[in-house]
């Protein structure tokens, strides 16, 4: 069979990962002289991989988050934070708990970095999340209600992992904690502002140390 028509069966069946490292792939094994059995499972190495990467994508997307950050980004060496603590935070195991976490600082110490940043970790370890400025989605709820259709955003939250609030200090935050967000969803990242506190996570009510007391 030619190369040509091995590609377009590829493209047929949406087979993109394999058909982008065939050429490659079937290079090495026959430079290496690899058994029919290796050839196909890297094949399907490379399409698992290709579907893989396609998935975090699109949870990335829809996400909506406003910047591309990540922890390698921020620079802990100037700031107080427990680098430590945020790449702990990072690893998501908050969500499998069903903690929330608490940023609070003063404008411009870092929060919505840390928040999109531990968001991204999440999702790429294979949450789901979303994005929200605290006062558009409190707008959104009220659009939803003015139109009879209450109910239809927070049905599709219970069905994330967790959200992220941006700006929750423009509305009232209970300070027993509890949920940050009464969807059901499993973990919420909060981010609140502040006019002079440097970042201090809480988990539930419970202070996490990120800054040294």
């Amino acid at each position: 069979m030619e190369r040509t028509e091995v590609l377009e069966m590829m493209s047929e069946l949406k087979l993109y990962g394999m058909k982008s490292a065939y050429d490659e792939i079937y290079a090495t094994a026959v430079k290496r002289q690899h058994e029919p059995q290796r050839l196909v499972g890297d094949l399907l190495k490379a399409e698992i991989s290709e579907k893989h990467a396609r998935s975090i994508r699109y949870q990335l997307a829809i996400a909506k988050l406003p910047l591309a950050k990540d922890v390698g980004d921020f620079q802990f060496k100037s700031t107080p934070i427990n680098e430590n603590l945020v790449r702990d935070l990072a690893s998501g195991e908050f969500i499998a708990q069903q903690r929330n976490i608490v940023l609070v600082g003063g404008t411009g110490t870092g929060k919505t970095h840390l928040a999109i940043a531990i968001t991204r970790s999440c999702i790429r370890a294979g949450s789901r999340g979303r994005f929200f400025n605290t006062v558009d989605l409190v707008n959104r709820l009220e659009a939803e209600g003015r139109s009879s259709r209450q109910g239809r955003l927070a049905d599709y939250l219970t069905r994330l992992d967790f959200i992220i609030l941006d700006e929750l200090g423009y509305l009232p935050f209970a300070q027993s904690g509890g949920s940050c967000c009464s969807t059901g969803s499993a973990a919420s990242t909060s981010v609140p502002r502040s006019s002079s506190r440097p970042i201090s996570p809480s988990v539930n009510g419970r202070p996490f140390s990120v800054i040294p007391k």
